[in-house]
């Protein structure tokens, strides 16, 4: 990885699996970006199998020259001495494998969300960062569009709206199970299937981010109520509730494979008015409308900022200049902050029922 003074620092990324996130991550990798703060390159693809692999690269990034290597597996990505860092796209219940693989090679790592099945696993990750000298961040795309950020700072900052004492936030996707077969991701517990950590992940994301401007080790710990509907031993529908006996305040955060959630999936409610969040899903939010007390569904304040890819770009950037300036993890994401959250999800699933093998 090279870096300057003048120049945004390269980083040379090595892609592990071929599935929609992977997709969409290598393409706003390639995107050309007048504001980007890294240039990124990518140098390899891992794939289940060549003839994926290559179909992945012509479908998403044609275009960019030179075309990465590509490679049936994935001990060539993680050995690969053009990569700087491995972007792992798999299903959660490879994550930790895959994390300690990449480690173990002395390459940095971004991995998808939810970063590991359980909080104990992600502490075995991060020691064997840690003990390595590698950067690690569980890649939560959404803390990173610029809208989050000025929306917290609007809540927590300006309090545009008073004290935030309730949010409500879900994420439903109608996936139609029941046509799936018992090793796809979405049904199989060993895959950390279910919306909990799929989807829920994000509207609990939601209800954290909105209720404390704190994170990591630093924020307060709500108590957690949480019941799931499940199907054999995989949730179906979580409801997650966040309750802050400090003050009182609540959160809501609802996930379901049963029902789409319309384009307005977050309400944020304080003792000045309300918030609004909208977007294609609670992952990629597009526009927040800011009511003061008292005023009509038009008289709000809209917010958005331009956005030409996916999204996924902006954590990319953030990654690119944490490891060009020797750090280990990302303020906006940090190793406690994963950590935290997947002790929720532990807590929600300890309360629900769902259950993964590793559990046992």
């Amino acid at each position: 990885m090279a870096a300057s003074n003048k120049s945004p620092p390269t980083l040379r990324w090595g892609i592990i699996a071929t599935g929609q996130i992977s997709s969409w991550f290598v393409r706003d990798l390639s995107l050309s970006r007048s504001d980007a703060k890294a240039k990124h390159v990518i140098a390899a693809i891992g794939s289940s199998s060549q003839e994926k692999g290559e179909a992945f690269v012509k479908e998403w990034i044609p275009k960019v020259d030179p075309a990465p290597k590509v490679y049936a597996g994935y001990d060539n990505i993680y050995n690969h001495p053009d990569v700087d860092i491995v972007y792992i796209g798999t299903p959660h219940g490879f994550h930790k494998q895959n994390c300690l693989a990449a480690i173990s090679a002395g390459k940095h790592v971004l991995c998808e969300k939810a970063f590991t099945l359980n909080a104990r696993d992600a502490k075995e990750v991060f020691a064997a960062a840690k003990e390595k000298g590698v950067f690690v961040m569980e890649a939560l795309w959404t803390r990173f569009f610029p809208l989050v950020q000025e929306l917290q700072h609007l809540i927590h900052e300006e309090k545009v709206i008073g004290n935030v004492h309730r949010v409500f936030a879900d994420l439903g996707l109608d996936q139609d199970l029941a046509s799936l077969g018992p090793e796809s991701r979405l049904k199989n517990p060993a895959l950390g299937a279910g919306t909990l950590l799929d989807v829920c992940i994000y509207s609990l994301t939601w209800g954290l981010l909105s209720l404390d401007r704190n994170i990591g080790e630093a924020a307060e710990q709500p108590v957690i109520k949480a019941v799931q509907t499940l199907s054999d031993t995989i949730d179906v529908a979580s409801t997650v509730v966040l309750f802050y006996p400090s003050t009182g305040r609540q959160a809501i955060c609802t996930s379901t494979a049963m029902f789409r959630t319309p384009d307005v999936f977050c309400r944020i409610e304080g003792s000045e008015g309300h918030i609004t969040v909208e977007g294609v899903s609670a992952s990629c939010p597009s526009a927040f409308t800011v009511y003061s007390k008292g005023q009509s569904l038009s008289e709000g304040k809209r917010f958005t900022t331009p956005n030409p890819g996916f999204g996924l770009f902006w954590e990319a950037d953030a990654v690119a200049e944490d490891i060009a300036a020797g750090k280990k993890e990302n303020t906006i994401m940090p190793w406690a902050e994963t950590v935290r959250v997947l002790e929720i999800l532990d807590e929600a699933r300890r309360q629900g029922g769902a259950r993964f093998p590793v559990d046992d």
